[in-house]
């Protein structure tokens, strides 16, 4: 993004373009307010954003004047009065939305209803919003932001410029980094699910074992989980996501690293830098990532489970043993791609393969008859 932002509407072409480093053609002193869909425009001032060809009609009779546009769509001539030509929409809109994103900009200081303990660090800058709670030792650092209802255990540690949505709960001693983004009703810093029993229990002999288990689940016992998470710069957890303590040590969160909503990252698990976890994601227990990796919507991992850089594991998967660095897996169990597909191929050939096969056995039997 160029230096020239934060940029906030209304905004010339002229101004988008330096701040997309995209191609202006026509007139750059277009002045623009909003940023609308194709379809929804009413007047001179609104912006659209144009990555595919078919949204090109709607754009005829609309009271629009000024477009970003991908590339390689073309326009008809005098459509439109001025035009920014990005090379990478997808990248460029990112932009656009937080150009003329409605900012939440809560006034800063303590809300009277929060409860802050006497001895929490409340840095310069920080807004505290209604019904929060900040623990004893705690520290929230400058610029941060607490929504209403977000509860801060004791010990912990935010860093500057966070933003925690409403109803999120950072447990004890956890430490969470600069430019953080939490999302309404996560939970860091849970007691991990971690159970014991004095003799096998039957998930342990499952492993193992046949068919049937021959112990059972008697005098369960909890392990506590003393240690913490630490979460590292520019890091967001979406909505209903929950990340566990370790049982010792730490659970890590790496730098830059995206999670979606309604992920469950469980104890001593170590997630690298610049990771993207889809939704619905089931990480299991004392797991490790590399740095880059991408879970799709719904994957799951067995504890103990290792992923390599840059691997890519596919939706609804579900990961049994250890994936390599850069390889992309896909399948229940997981496996590599070219493999899982040649698998799912298979399958749909069984139908004609039976047909096959009882064809065979009627023509053999005749020929035994006779």
């Amino acid at each position: 993004m160029s230096e020239r932002l934060p940029l906030r509407p209304p905004v010339t072409l002229g101004d988008l373009a330096d701040a997309l480093n995209g191609k202006l053609i026509g007139n750059g002193e277009i002045q623009v307010s909003a940023l609308v869909h194709p379809t929804e425009v009413s007047r001179a001032d609104h912006l659209v954003f144009v990555m595919e060809p078919a949204l090109v009609s709607a754009l005829e009779g609309s009271p629009v004047l000024g477009a970003v546009v991908a590339e390689d769509i073309c326009l008809p001539q005098g459509l439109l009065e001025g035009v920014v030509r990005v090379q990478r929409p997808r990248y460029a809109l990112a932009d656009l939305l937080e150009i003329f994103a409605s900012p939440v900009d809560p006034p800063p200081g303590v809300h009277p209803s929060a409860i802050v303990d006497a001895s929490a660090m409340i840095y310069p800058a920080v807004s505290i919003g209604p019904f929060v709670h900040v623990g004893p030792d705690a520290s929230v650092g400058s610029g941060s932001i607490l929504m209403s209802h977000v509860s801060v255990g004791a010990s912990a540690r935010i860093g500057e410029n966070c933003l925690l949505h409403s109803g999120v709960r950072i447990g004890e001693r956890v430490c969470i980094g600069n430019r953080v983004i939490i999302h309404h009703n996560a939970s860091v810093g849970a007691d991990g699910f971690s159970f014991v029993t004095p003799e096998q229990a039957s998930f342990e002999a499952a492993k193992t074992g046949g068919d049937f288990v021959t112990t059972n689940n008697r005098g369960i016992r909890r392990i506590n989980s003393i240690g913490t998470v630490v979460i590292g710069d520019d890091v967001e957890i979406g909505a209903c996501s929950t990340i566990d303590r370790a049982n010792l040590g730490a659970t890590v969160i790496g730098r830059g690293t995206k999670i979606d909503n309604q992920v469950q990252i469980a104890h001593n698990c170590h997630i690298g830098e610049d990771c993207l976890i889809s939704g619905c994601v089931g990480i299991s227990g004392s797991c490790r990532l590399g740095d880059r990796v991408v879970l799709a919507g719904g994957v799951g991992l067995a504890d103990h489970i290792e992923v390599g850089d840059d691997a890519v594991v596919g939706a609804g998967s579900g990961v049994w043993r250890n994936v390599p660095p850069k390889q992309v897996v896909l399948g229940y169990p997981a496996a590599p791609k070219s493999e899982a597909l040649e698998r799912e191929l298979n399958i749909g050939r069984l139908r004609r393969l039976i047909r096959d096969v009882a064809d065979l056995r009627r023509r053999l039997l005749r020929l035994d008859h006779r």
